[in-house]
């Protein structure tokens, strides 16, 4: 038996063999550590490219029927990602679910650390690879103010308590939302606080030149949004190209 995120009591039967993910971070972080350990993941999960796993739909509307005929000794998971009634779901349907929670970068190196000793895998070289490279980093000389958009029609964007905000402020970027209510609160660009940078991520919305920036003052950039939002062997990209894509 393990303890997840959530504090919650996981009994895994016996060695760990046939793994289930329905978090394309999660997939990647397990697929990078024992490929052959995964049987099942969801139709977002494109990395690794040459995954090769039986699909169970979506984060928000996983196939649980599927999930449970590929018998799994474990499905991992995530608190944001995937909803609470697949989740009991699966958990009624007698299968061991593993939920993460990861909201800063010291908390997804720990995270990841224990969601892959669950699935009876040691800590990767590349686990380690990304925390020495984000380490390193410098101080950030200065800082900038920005808003990070996710969606539009309606203009959503990170608010409070997010792994992409930590990933931000890491590198000197504040976000001006951080203080909204909501994670991921609905805004109107023309009401933003004072900011002096616009991320815009091609996930979950695909923002690109001629689809975003136009509907603010601010300069805007276009970055990877796999690389500020996922959490796994990404992390290890993300420190290397994020710092000089925002300046």
């Amino acid at each position: 038996m393990v303890i997840d995120d959530e504090g919650r009591t996981v009994a895994t039967s016996g060695t760990v063999g046939r793994v289930v993910s329905i978090v394309p971070s999660l997939t990647e972080a397990v697929a990078a550590t024992a490929l052959g350990l995964l049987v099942g993941a969801t139709d977002w999960c494109t990395h690794p490219a040459e995954l090769d796993v039986v699909r169970v739909k979506g984060t928000k509307n996983p196939d649980v029927d599927a999930i449970v005929a590929l018998a799994p000794d474990l499905v991992v998971a995530n608190q944001e990602e995937n909803r609470r009634p697949d989740l009991d779901a699966l958990r009624a349907a007698g299968l061991a679910v593993y939920v993460t929670d990861i909201r800063t970068l010291d908390g997804a190196f720990d995270s990841l650390a224990r969601m892959l000793a669950a699935c009876g895998l040691d800590r990767p070289e590349w686990l380690d690879a990304a925390e020495r490279e984000w380490a390193a980093l410098p101080e950030p000389a200065a800082r900038r103010r920005a808003v990070v958009p996710i969606w539009r029609k309606p203009w959503m964007a990170v608010g409070s308590d997010t792994f992409t905000g930590a990933v931000l402020a890491r590198l000197g970027v504040d976000n001006v939302l951080e203080d909204a209510e909501e994670r991921y609160p609905r805004f109107d660009p023309a009401e933003l606080p004072p900011h002096d940078l616009v991320v815009l991520p091609d996930e979950p919305y695909l923002f690109t030149a001629d689809d975003g920036p136009e509907a603010f003052d601010a300069p805007s950039v276009l970055v990877s949004g796999r690389l500020l939002t996922w959490y796994g062997p990404s992390l290890l990209e993300a420190a290397r190209t994020l710092p000089t894509a925002l300046r």
